[in-house]
């Protein structure tokens, strides 16, 4: 008995790297897989559904069920397409994984408007895309009165989590999609919905071309634990979309064999004077935020709080 038996699962940008082995890791643990690739270079461009194929039949081969999809995720009725091939060719869809992700790497004062649109629009706007159009679906079995325990895990990253400089374009899309899928998991678990995001550390084409990082994710040559190792990221992935995993509004690290866990954004060091703020008051208090020395006046200074929402 596998994990996933019985699931159907869209896996995006499955073609290679991370999704591949995300789709490898489903279908082996019973799931029927939506193998999508639009196939592209690094960078986004081109074509070619060969990558996505390739999985299905290495699926397939396995003894695996799955059906390639070549359909762009930044494209309004492609992603649409992705769900309504596995709803017609499995008859239901349980969960959806998306990984689909391109590079415009460039320092904010040579970025130019394209490679800024390109990179959110397949990052950001993709994630939304199926986002949309699966919990459409989701929220019209439950409005026919049937049960759905359905999952989404959106990738985000360490580069929006953390920030890197020469990535404005894809640290805002990964940081958007943090907060997009702490939304959406509010917004839809009255349709049975989870909606979790993983922050992945692995060797993929995008690291592998990130300056300096490619000697240091190479695969270690004396066959000891390859933390870098592609794969090691998929069993949560996998475990995020089984039918009785309870997590959801949750961002995740992982990498190699560890796991962890993100919080929202904290505030710390609040600051709370009698009345309006001074100007001389702001340099002598959050200007002391910086430089490690405070000289509060009239301000009481306190630690953290919970975050009004709203």
């Amino acid at each position: 008995m596998g994990h996933l038996d019985g699931r159907v699962v869209v896996v995006t940008g499955a073609g290679r790297g991370v999704g591949r082995e995300h789709a490898l890791l489903m279908a082996a643990e019973g799931a029927s897989v939506v193998v999508n690739d639009l196939g592209g270079e690094q960078d986004g461009t081109g074509a070619d559904v060969g990558p996505a194929q390739q999985v299905v039949d290495e699926i397939v081969a396995a003894g695996g069920k799955a059906v390639a999809n070549g359909d762009s995720v930044a494209d309004w009725e492609g992603s649409q397409r992705m769900i309504n091939t596995a709803v017609e060719t499995f008859g239901d869809l349980h969960a959806v994984v998306n990984n689909a992700g391109i590079l415009r790497d460039r320092m904010l004062v040579n970025m130019t408007e394209e490679e800024f649109d390109l990179v959110i629009a397949v990052h950001l706007k993709g994630t939304f895309l199926t986002m949309r159009h699966a919990a459409a679906y989701w929220r019209e079995k439950t409005k026919a009165g049937e049960e759905v325990k359905a999952s989404i895990v959106n990738t985000s990253s360490t580069s929006g989590l953390h920030s890197n400089p020469g990535q404005t374009n894809y640290g805002a899309a990964k940081s958007g999609i943090a907060t997009m899928s702490i939304i959406a998991a509010q917004e839809l678990s009255r349709y049975g919905v989870r909606v979790n995001a993983i922050a992945p550390s692995a060797r993929t084409r995008m690291t592998l071309a990130t300056p300096g990082l490619g000697e240091r994710i190479a695969a270690p040559s004396d066959g000891s634990f390859d933390k870098w190792d592609p794969a090691h990221i998929s069993p949560l992935v996998a475990w995020l979309c089984t039918e009785s995993c309870q997590a959801t509004a949750q961002v995740y690290w992982t990498g190699g064999n560890q796991v962890a866990r993100y919080l929202e954004w904290a505030r710390t060091d609040i600051a709370t004077a009698d009345g309006r703020w001074e100007i001389d008051d702001l340099d002598d208090v959050v200007g002391g935020w910086e430089t490690g020395h405070v000289a509060s006046r009239s301000v009481r200074v306190t630690g953290t709080e919970e975050v009004p929402r709203g």
